[in-house]
């Protein structure tokens, strides 16, 4: 027979099955054993259940205290600290999908956080790729042309032989924001970030500020919020330092 409903386990266990319903569930149970020995549980428990209460007083018709009824208050329990345990499973999961999340949430609370979140993301986490890829000089320029009103010049860092090999768009609150991205011979990397201050973020001092591993310099111009993002350790810096000084 196709599997038992909960209603027919129940009533199996109970003694209140027909014959020939009985015994297409015993059939089920034989091919089955695990539910089998779920079933023998079940009867332990309502033998127990009824050796208590017998030679006590009398009890109300108390529907609570059915067997079934107990059984199947159990199994929605079960059912319950599943579906917990699955979502409490989901969500590390999706943090684990790039350690950069969790750490960008609380940074991005912070002087252009955003752009460092935007750097793990696109810098750090295997297989994310940019939105576009440039396939001659001046295609990146022409993408941040087409997204900002104001002209934003995009960094040369040619002369530390560092290219860029990528770019991606972000969603703010205030608008577009986009991510140029530049790499050197040997893989380091370093970014260019740009996005509109809006009502909620005014223009920046020029600053810094260090996180992870990684350092942020920032500051403001023609309108707009600028950070140049590195590791925070190396002579990167001192590029990405440089690059930024026109800008602000």
């Amino acid at each position: 027979m196709n599997q038992p409903s909960e209603h027919d386990l129940h009533a199996y266990v109970d003694g209140r099955l027909d014959g020939e319903r009985r015994a297409a569930v015993g059939l089920y149970l034989a091919r089955h054993p695990e539910r089998a020995a779920e079933l023998q549980a079940w009867q332990r428990d309502a033998q127990h259940l009824r050796a208590s209460l017998a030679g006590g007083p009398a009890l109300p018709d108390n529907p609570a205290l059915d067997p079934a009824a107990i059984r199947r208050r159990r199994h929605q329990r079960t059912v319950a600290r599943l579906a917990l345990a699955a979502s409490l499973v989901l969500c590390l999961g999706l943090g684990g999908l790039g350690g950069w999340q969790v750490r960008g949430w609380r940074a991005a609370a912070l002087p252009m956080g955003d752009a460092l979140t935007a750097y793990r993301l696109l810098a750090l986490e295997p297989g994310t790729r940019p939105d576009l890829v440039p396939q001659r000089d001046g295609d990146l320029q022409g993408w941040l042309d087409r997204h900002f009103q104001r002209r934003v010049a995009m960094p040369d860092l040619r002369a530390a032989d560092f290219r860029p090999v990528g770019g991606r768009l972000f969603a703010t609150e205030q608008g577009a924001a986009a991510m140029v991205l530049y790499r050197d011979a040997a893989g380091h990397a370093i970014s260019f970030y740009v996005r509109p201050p809006g009502p909620r973020r005014h223009l920046l001092p020029r600053g810094e500020r260090i996180d992870g591993g990684l350092l942020a310099q920032y500051g403001s111009g023609n309108g707009y919020n600028y950070a140049m993002v590195s590791r925070a350790d190396d002579a990167d810096a001192q590029v990405a330092a440089r690059a930024l000084q026109p800008l602000i």
